[in-house]
C-alpha cells in the first residue's frame, strides 16, 4: 500500500489547485465521487460499504477543503472535475480503480470512463444520467409536481418544489439554505423518517459553482464506447435522475447491470441501506 492510500486525509495540487480526498476501509479500490455541482462530500460516507472496499472520497473542488478556481465561482467544468479525479488516481499509484459517481458525480464518472478506460476497473452510476437538458428537466419538473401532488397534505413539499425553481442570492449561505428547504424532495417518503434524517439536513453545505456547462450535459452516443463493467443504481422515487434516465444508461452500456430501489428516492445508500451496500459490494469484489 502506498502512502497516498493510507487511512485518513490527504492533499495533493491538480492544476496548481489544492485536492484533498480521504481514504478508509479495506479491499478493492472506489473513489467515490460527490454529487451537485458544489455539494459537500460528507453526505456520501457509507461506513457499511467501507466494509467491503477501499472508499477513496473526493472533496470536488471548489467544496470544502479542497481549493477554489481563481475565478471562482466559475469554471467548474466536467472536464476540470475530471481532471481533479485522474489526479487523485495518478496519486493512489494504482493501475485502475472503481470510480462510483452520485447524481453530478455520475457526469463526471461517465466522463473519466470515457477519457480514461485503462484506469476505470469498474463504474458504478448512481442516481445519475447521461444527459441532462430540456427534456430532462422537464421530466424534473414533471416528477416534482407529481411529487407535490402525493404529498398534498404537506406543504413542506410544495416549498421544497419552489426552492429548486426560486433561485437564491450568489452564495454559499443562500445554496446551502436552499439545499436544506428543497431535502424532503430527495427522499421517496422524507417525513416517514424525518428525525432520522435531520441530522443531515443541519449538516449539508453546499458550495456555489459555475460552469459554461449551462447544466447541458450529452454523453448519449457515446455509451457504447464504455467499456468497464458498469452498475446502475437507481432510486423508484428519484425526481432529478429518474429510472426513465438510467433505463437509458442501462440500454446504452453493453452488458451494465441495473438495480432500482424501490423505496428511495436520490439517495438509496440512506434510505435502503443494507440492499445498496449488498449491490456495490457484490459488484465491486466480484470485479
Amino acid at each position: 500500500m502506498t502512502t497516498s492510500l493510507t487511512h485518513g486525509r490527504h492533499e495533493i495540487t491538480v492544476d496548481g489547485v489544492q485536492q484533498v480526498y480521504h481514504v478508509t476501509g479495506s479491499g478493492p479500490i472506489a473513489v467515490f465521487h460527490s454529487g451537485g455541482p458544489g455539494i459537500d462530500w460528507r453526505y456520501l460516507r457509507m461506513p457499511a460499504l467501507e466494509e467491503h472496499l477501499t472508499a477513496v472520497y473526493l472533496e470536488p473542488v471548489g467544496t470544502s477543503d479542497s481549493g477554489r478556481l481563481p475565478t471562482h465561482p466559475a469554471g467548474y467544468t466536467i472536464e476540470r472535475y475530471v481532471r481533479h479525479l485522474h489526479g487523485v488516481v495518478e496519486a493512489l499509484g494504482v493501475p485502475a480503480v472503481h470510480v462510483v459517481g452520485h447524481s453530478h458525480g455520475g457526469f463526471v464518472a461517465l466522463q473519466y470512463a470515457l477519457d480514461h478506460p485503462e484506469r476505470t476497473a469498474g463504474l458504478v452510476l448512481y442516481s445519475t444520467s447521461a444527459y441532462t437538458g430540456p427534456e430532462w428537466g422537464a421530466d424534473l419538473k414533471d416528477n416534482l409536481d407529481a411529487m407535490v401532488e402525493r404529498f398534498s397534505d404537506r406543504p413542506q413539499m410544495a416549498a421544497a418544489r419552489d426552492a429548486l425553481f426560486a433561485g437564491h442570492e450568489p452564495t454559499d449561505e443562500a445554496f446551502t439554505a436552499c439545499l436544506q428547504q428543497a431535502l424532503p424532495a430527495y427522499f421517496a417518503d422524507y417525513w416517514a423518517r424525518e428525525e432520522e434524517w435531520l441530522p443531515m439536513r443541519d449538516a449539508v453545505r453546499g458550495y456555489l459553482v459555475e460552469s459554461e456547462w449551462n447544466g447541458t450535459f450529452d454523453v448519449r452516443a457515446r455509451l457504447a464506447d464504455i467499456a468497464a463493467r458498469t452498475l446502475i443504481l437507481v432510486g423508484r422515487h428519484d425526481f432529478i435522475c429518474s429510472p426513465r434516465w438510467a433505463g437509458e444508461l442501462h440500454r446504452g452500456i453493453a452488458g451494465a447491470e441495473l438495480v432500482e430501489f424501490e423505496g428511495s428516492g436520490h439517495f438509496p445508500h440512506l434510505e435502503q441501506p443494507e440492499a445498496f451496500t449488498r449491490a456495490v459490494a457484490s459488484f465491486v469484489t466480484a470485479g
